[in-house]
């Protein structure tokens, strides 16, 4: 039997969304890298739902994901090496700290010294902060001016090598001022961070050129200037940095950035940046996929081996909506995919341990039905992974939570909180539950699939999934 999906771990934050800098989203920012999502060897029994983001669209008839220019979202230097183990003890991180700023004090060795402050900041957050109780301010205050003075004595000797012409120290110093880390009230400030970009990329930082650009472009610490934001990813790209690479391509495809629009040119630059794709990352080889899927006239070519072949790539580079339509094409034999229920659920699951919100309504259909041999079928787990994707804002998970409280389907009976969750779906234009709402004086649903309750299943291209498809009803 296969192993049955995982329950999440870590909220899924898309590397293409589009944060304003307002959000405090620094808490990410340094924290462990994720490992790949797995199947675990039994059904999992506690689910613990996350928020989720959807991708933006861009104007190409594609229906492409844009350009990823957010605050950063993600470790963009790898200090897993410097980072304290999660077990170890907070005298461990104090003793470390005091060998560490020895040596950076014996030293004049710049690279030491940025390493000691990107090992402080790290350690700030790993600094246990104890329960906010009426007995316990005393030692919570405490707790938390130890964790200010670690930022503050990392922020000052960054800005000392900044100022010195350290383009690792200008570059880091100014993620943390865009993350909102070494600033005032903890409120990301770009005002400080973009003038440091920019001293980097001088300094030939590619990550520096790249995140000048998203300023640019987003008018993020300085006035917006399509141009210049050009101006930067072309100086990135230049140092092949995928992300860079990719916004260009984009910008060509659809006519962006006061760019002409040149789909020859914007395919290029895609094809580069998925040459060097990163899990950061993987977006070229989503993009790509989807041009091949559909094509574009004398430039690209429609090729449905190929488009999975890329989004598999990404799939194995951790990319939720990659895995999420392979999902799709294994459970509903598209693309000229097999039905697989056994790839379709794994694709899923990478996909939902990221929060992807149709990822993990995927898998409550999966658990709906079950399949022999593969999945077993759980009531328990499919209200479990429908409240995940109607905590994410997915209306019909909303109608559907509803549903299974309203019938008592994976847990028990709720008519209150039953006609919340049909509130919540007809409040974002679920027809259903509004219909619902209508019948409401007429009494509860009587059995699962009766009149307004669930729509059937898609069906799949091939005659292998059709007995799945008929039994199988889905919000």
């Amino acid at each position: 039997m296969m192993e049955a999906p995982l329950a999440p771990h870590q909220p899924w934050d898309s590397p293409h969304s589009f944060p304003t800098p307002d959000l405090d989203d620094h808490d990410d920012f340094f924290a462990a890298t994720q490992s790949q999502p797995v199947l675990q060897t039994a059904p999992s029994t506690h689910l613990q739902p996350d928020s989720s983001h959807l991708p933006h669209s861009s104007s190409v008839a594609t229906h492409s994901i844009r350009a990823p220019s957010p605050p950063p979202n993600g470790p963009l230097l790898d200090h897993s090496h410097l980072r304290p183990g999660k077990q170890a003890a907070l005298l461990s991180h104090e003793r470390t700290l005091e060998l560490y700023r020895a040596n950076a004090k014996k030293t004049q060795d710049p690279d030491l010294q940025f390493e000691f402050a990107v090992f402080m900041i790290d350690a700030s957050k790993s600094l246990p902060i104890p329960p906010n109780t009426p007995g316990n301010l005393l030692v919570v205050e405490r707790a938390l001016e130890k964790r200010e003075d670690l930022v503050r004595e990392a922020t000052s000797l960054l800005k000392r090598l900044a100022d010195r012409g350290h383009p690792a120290s200008q570059y880091f110093l100014a993620d943390c001022y865009a993350n909102g880390i070494g600033t005032v009230k903890g409120k990301q400030d770009f005002d400080k961070a973009y003038p440091l970009f920019v001293l980097a990329a001088k300094h030939g930082h590619p990550d520096a050129a790249y995140r000048a650009g998203t300023c640019c472009e987003n008018g993020w610490g300085c006035r917006r200037e399509s141009p210049k934001a050009v101006q930067f990813f072309r100086k990135a790209a230049a140092a092949l940095h995928p992300g860079a690479m990719y916004r260009l391509g984009i910008a060509e495809l659809n006519g962006e950035l006061g760019l002409s629009k040149s789909p020859k040119e914007g395919v290029k630059w895609l094809k580069r940046s998925a040459e060097h794709a990163t899990a950061e990352f993987p977006h070229a080889l989503h993009e790509l996929a989807l041009l091949h899927e559909r094509g574009i006239e004398n430039v690209v070519f429609v090729d449905y081996e190929y488009s999975t072949e890329l989004l598999a790539q990404a799939a194995e580079l951790g990319y939720a909506p990659s895995a999420y339509r392979l999902g799709e094409c294994y459970e509903y034999g598209k693309m000229g995919c097999p039905q697989d229920p056994a790839l379709s659920i794994h694709y899923y699951n990478i996909a939902a341990q990221q929060s992807h919100r149709d990822a993990c309504f995927a898998l409550t259909a999966w658990y709906l039905v079950g399949s022999p041999g593969v999945l077993p079928q759980s009531d328990t787990e499919a209200f479990l992974w429908a409240q995940k994707a109607a905590e994410a804002g997915l209306a019909k998970a909303m109608y559907a939570c509803g549903y299974f409280l309203e019938v008592g389907i994976g847990t028990q009976i709720n008519t209150q909180e039953a006609m919340t969750h049909y509130k919540r779906a007809a409040d974002k234009g679920d027809k259903r539950a509004i219909q619902r709402l209508k019948n409401s004086q007429n009494g509860p649903v009587h059995q699962p699939g009766g009149p307004g309750s669930v729509l059937h299943r898609e069906q799949g291209d091939s005659e292998l999934g059709k007995n799945k498809d008929k039994d199988c009803v889905i919000m």
